[in-house]
This record gives structure tokens, sequence and C-alpha cells, in this order.
């Protein structure tokens, strides 16, 4: 998983293919339920590129792109906005699986 260093670097990473961004942050539980999972997903969906966004580091992004919990997802697919998977609620293995599974219909 890439972790993101800058506004540049997003703008980059969107345009330029498929790319689900995971907006987490250090201190948030949920987060840290999901972190063991992120792996096997990143090998099971090759086809997108992972972005760790820090809430914190980055909390304009977050502001820009209306996502008021963490963790939560946003998928781009040559810089188009494809889906989001964004609430405060934790999230499961196999919620993650399906959003992801829904984006490659």
């Amino acid at each position: 998983m890439i972790t993101l260093n800058s506004d540049q670097q997003l703008n980059d990473l969107i345009n330029e293919g498929k790319v689900i961004l995971l907006f987490s942050a250090d201190w948030c539980p949920d987060c840290r339920v999901i972190e063991p999972i992120l792996p096997d997903l990143e090998e099971s969906y090759t086809e997108w590129t992972f972005v760790y966004v820090d809430r914190d580091q980055f909390i304009h992004i977050c502001a820009e792109k209306d996502i008021f919990g963490i963790p939560s997802f946003l998928a781009y697919n040559q810089g188009e906005e494809v889906s989001r998977f964004v609430s405060k609620d934790a999230k499961t293995k196999e919620e993650i699986e399906q959003f992801i599974k829904e984006i490659n219909r």
C-alpha cells in the first residue's frame, strides 16, 4: 500500500489508473481492526492501487471529498470517482470485498 505524501501525489495517482483511497488514522480503533486484512485485499485485487490517506495529515482532502468518518474508501478510475464506501462505522473484510467487487462490474 502506498502512503500518501502530498496533494500532487494524490492527483497523479488518481489520474493515472485505478486507485482505492483508504482514509484512516493511527488513533482509529476500527482502522486498526481492518489493517491485517489489507495485504490480502491488495493481493486479491491487483488491478487496483491502494493508497493510505492519513486523515489528520490530509484533513483538507477529507473535507473536499466529504469524508466525515473513518475508515472510509474512495475508488477512482482514470481521474473519475467511481464508488465510495464512506461512513463512521466499522467495516468487515466481507463489506470491503463487496465494495470492490461492485466497482469491478
